[in-house]
C-alpha cells in the first residue's frame, strides 16, 4: 500500500468507477433476475473480487521490484491503497450478504466456530484496521507504525484463502490462486533479496 498521497484525480476516479463495476452489475444482476442470479451466485462472486483485488494489491511490491522505471509500475505503486480499499469493499458486500442471508444471530454464532468460517472471520478482523488506516492521515499520525500494522496483509491473505478453500463448491479453484499467491510471495521475497545484494 503505497505511501503516495492520495488525491481525488480524473484517474484515480476512473480507477474507481471501473473498481466499483463488477459489484454494481453484481447488484443489478441479483435485483433483476434473482431466479437465475441468486445468493450462491453473488456470496461467490463477491468472494472471487475481494480475492482477485488482495492478489492484485499483494503483486504490486514484486512487479515494482523487478520494473521500477516502468510507467504501469509507477501507476500501480500510487493506487495500491485504492486496490486494497477495493479488495476490503468487496469483503465487506460479502460479509454483508452472507448475515443477511442467515438472518440468525445464534446460527451466525455457531458457525463462526466451524474452520471455514472462523477463517474468515479472523481475516475480516484483520482486513479491518487496514482499510480504516488506508489514508494519509493514518500514514502520518502511525509513523513507522503504519508498516508494521499493514503487514497484516499477510496472514490476513492466508486466512482469506483458507476461507476460500474450505468453503469452496470446487476448491481445486482455490488452490489455483494459493498457487498464485504463493507465487507472489516468492518473487517478492527473491526480488528484495536481489536487492539487498
Amino acid at each position: 500500500m503505497a505511501s503516495q498521497r492520495q488525491s481525488l484525480s480524473p484517474g484515480r476516479l476512473v480507477l474507481w468507477l471501473l473498481l466499483a463495476a463488477p459489484g454494481a452489475l453484481m447488484l443489478a444482476s441479483w435485483a433483476m433476475t434473482p431466479d437465475d442470479y441468486g445468493y450462491g451466485h453473488i456470496i461467490g462472486d463477491s468472494g472471487d473480487w475481494a480475492a482477485w483485488l488482495l492478489l492484485a494489491t499483494l503483486a504490486v511490491t514484486p512487479i515494482r521490484l523487478a520494473f521500477r522505471r516502468n510507467a504501469i509500475t509507477q501507476f500501480l505503486v500510487r493506487r495500491r491503497r485504492d486496490l486494497g480499499v477495493a479488495s476490503f469493499a468487496y469483503a465487506l458486500g460479502h460479509t454483508i450478504i452472507y448475515l443477511w442471508n442467515k438472518g440468525s444471530l445464534p446460527l451466525i454464532v455457531r458457525e463462526a466456530g466451524e474452520w471455514q468460517y472462523l477463517a474468515g472471520w479472523l481475516a475480516f478482523a484483520l482486513f479491518l484496521p487496514l482499510a480504516i488506516t488506508s489514508n494519509d492521515a493514518s500514514m502520518r499520525a502511525l509513523k513507522r507504525g503504519w508498516k508494521r500494522l499493514h503487514r497484516l496483509v499477510y496472514p490476513a491473505a492466508v486466512l482469506t484463502f483458507v476461507h476460500w478453500a474450505l468453503t469452496a463448491f470446487d476448491p481445486m479453484t482455490a488452490y489455483l490462486h494459493i498457487g498464485i499467491l504463493a507465487a507472489i510471495w516468492i518473487a517478492r521475497l527473491t526480488l528484495q533479496r536481489r536487492a539487498r545484494v
